[in-house]
């Protein structure tokens, strides 16, 4: 299953309070088709009726099947960079 760091966990509470001014969305990860690692990451008012749901920390990541099967054994981490734009990056667990 997918793991979130703490600093993906603040950055996804974050985005998802500023966009939708409610704690109940989350980041929703999918894919276009199974197999691919094309991945597209939106502000999500929850999640779709088939989505995967990885929570950390009052954090929210709702993950399409297709995506599911592509960042189930990753780590999932985000970083600010200077101008205060989230930068989300995956690794091995």
């Amino acid at each position: 299953m997918l793991t979130l760091t703490d600093n993906a966990s603040t950055a996804v509470k974050d985005l998802a309070t500023r966009a939708l001014g409610t704690d109940t969305g989350g980041l929703r990860i999918s894919s276009p088709e199974d197999g691919s690692t094309n991945l597209s990451v939106s502000v999500a008012p929850e999640p779709a009726p088939a989505d995967e749901i990885v929570e950390n920390a009052g954090a929210r990541v709702f993950l399409d099947a297709a995506a599911a099967a592509v960042v189930g054994d990753k780590i999932l981490d985000a970083q600010l960079d200077d101008a205060g734009a989230v930068r989300f990056a995956l690794a091995a667990q």
